[in-house]
Formats: C-alpha cells, structure tokens, sequence
C-alpha cells in the first residue's frame, strides 16, 4: 500500500517547510523577500516560535518522536493563528494566516495517523527500543 508513504512524503515536506521557517527566523537562512531579518530567543512570540519550528521540523523530517512534536507545532501554529492573525480579520485570506492554519491541520493529521513509513519511531519500534508494544504507524489508519 502507498498510503503509508504518501504520510512520510508529507510528514517531510511539511517538516522541512516548517524548519525553514525557524531557521529563516534564527539564522535569516533561507533569506526572506519580505520582512526579513533576525529575531532573539528572548522575543515573545518569534523566539520560542522559531525553537519549536526548527526543533519540531527536524523531528518531523526524521520522524522521530513524530506525534509528540506534530502536536507541539499544531499548537504553535493554533496559537499563531488565534493570537496574530485572527484579531486582524476572520478568515485566513483576509488576515494573513493561511500559512498558519495550514500547518495547524497538517500537524494535528500527524499527531493522529504517526509517522508513515521510513521513520525513526518505526525503527525504534520494530528493534523493540521505543515505546510500549501498540500498533505500528505502518498499520494504521491504513489496512496492509
């Protein structure tokens, strides 16, 4: 089945898309067109922003602790959401936060089907390392 797969692909993409914007926020790698520019880990919201979006994007590009961090930056995002764009005007069109709400969904869909195939916590799993013995992400939601 694909469907196991099409979850990793998504898992990666989404993470590396939301490493590089902790990184762009950190580091201004990959530089930005527009607002551009660094910001300071003592910055509320940016700088605790930008360490879960480098953090949490790594973990999902490897698919290591993939639930966990998955629901962590669905939560970053959720706040970002309803504490910057939301006030401004009611829909994401309108207020600047499709971005935001994107990644909300994106993330929260991962913390519930885990990491698809070719993971760490699927390793981990089947050496019998990680975690108590529960269905494999391999298995579900997907039928084998």
């Amino acid at each position: 089945m694909a469907g196991p797969y099409a979850v990793a692909a998504t898992r990666c993409v989404f993470g590396l898309l939301f490493f590089c914007h902790g990184s762009a926020g950190f580091f201004d790698l990959p530089k930005m067109p527009v607002n551009g520019g660094t910001t300071e880990l003592t910055v509320w919201p940016a700088g605790p922003a930008a360490v879960i979006q480098i953090v949490g994007g790594a973990l999902l590009m490897l698919g290591l602790g993939t639930r966990t961090a998955a629901l962590v930056c669905s939560g970053s995002m959720a706040y970002a959401y309803f504490d910057v764009h939301q006030p401004t005007a009611l829909w994401p069109i309108q207020n600047g936060g499709e971005d935001a709400a994107v990644f909300c969904w994106a993330f929260l869909l991962l913390a519930f089907t885990g990491p698809g195939a070719l993971s760490v916590d699927g390793l981990l799993r089947r050496r019998g390392i990680a975690g108590p013995d529960r269905k494999t992400s391999r298995a579900a939601p997907y039928p084998r």
